[in-house]
C-alpha cells in the first residue's frame, strides 16, 4: 500500500508578517486571472515588493475588515478580503473586495473556505469581478449571488479593466 499524501489546509487571519508571501501570491494570481485581459507588458510590471506593501496596509485595517489567507502545508495558496462598501451607491452595506487563489488550488474547495471566511451565510454582500471571468461568476452564482446590472470600466496597471457586479 502506498503512503498517502497529507494536504494540511488552514485558513486564518492575515498576519503582518504574511505581506511578503501574500504579495508574491497576488502577483501570480493576477497573471494566471487577467493573462487574457491586460497586456503581458502591462503585468509584467506587477511588483509582489509593491503588492506586498499594499498587504501591509491592509492587515492594519480595523475588525471591521476580514482579510483571511489560505494555507496548503504551511504555505500561502489564496487570500480573500471583505469589509465596509465602497461606493457611494452600494447596493449592500458590505463589500467583498477580492479573493484569489493560485491556480492550481482551482476546484479542490479551498476557494469556498476563503469565501466562508470573509462573508458570513447570512450576510447581504455585494463584490465587483472582471466582466470576462466565467469561473468567478459561476463560483458566486453557486454562492447565491446575482447580476444586477451595473458594469464599470476600472483603470488597471494603466489599462481598462470592465467589470460587473454581483449582489446578494
Amino acid at each position: 500500500m502506498g503512503a498517502e499524501l497529507q494536504t494540511d489546509i488552514v485558513v486564518r487571519p492575515v498576519r503582518d508578517v504574511d505581506a511578503e508571501a501574500l504579495g508574491r501570491v497576488h502577483a501570480t494570481c493576477w497573471h494566471e486571472t487577467y493573462d487574457h485581459l491586460i497586456s503581458k507588458a502591462a503585468l509584467e510590471m506587477v511588483s509582489p515588493r509593491r503588492l506586498a506593501e499594499l498587504w501591509t496596509h491592509w492587515a492594519a485595517q480595523g475588525p471591521d475588515f476580514r482579510m483571511s489567507a489560505a494555507l496548503v502545508n504551511g504555505e500561502i495558496v489564496g487570500f480573500v478580503g471583505s469589509g465596509p462598501a465602497r461606493d457611494r451607491d452600494a447596493p449592500r452595506l458590505r463589500e467583498l473586495y477580492f479573493i484569489y487563489l493560485l491556480g492550481a488550488y482551482h476546484g479542490t474547495g479551498i476557494g469556498q473556505q476563503l469565501f466562508d471566511a470573509a462573508v458570513d451565510t447570512t450576510e447581504s454582500v455585494y463584490l465587483w469581478v472582471a466582466e470576462d471571468n466565467p469561473r468567478a461568476h459561476r463560483f458566486y452564482t453557486r454562492n447565491g449571488f446575482t447580476l444586477d446590472g451595473a458594469t464599470h470600466t476600472e483603470p488597471f496597471l494603466g489599462e481598462t479593466l470592465t467589470e460587473v457586479r454581483f449582489v446578494r
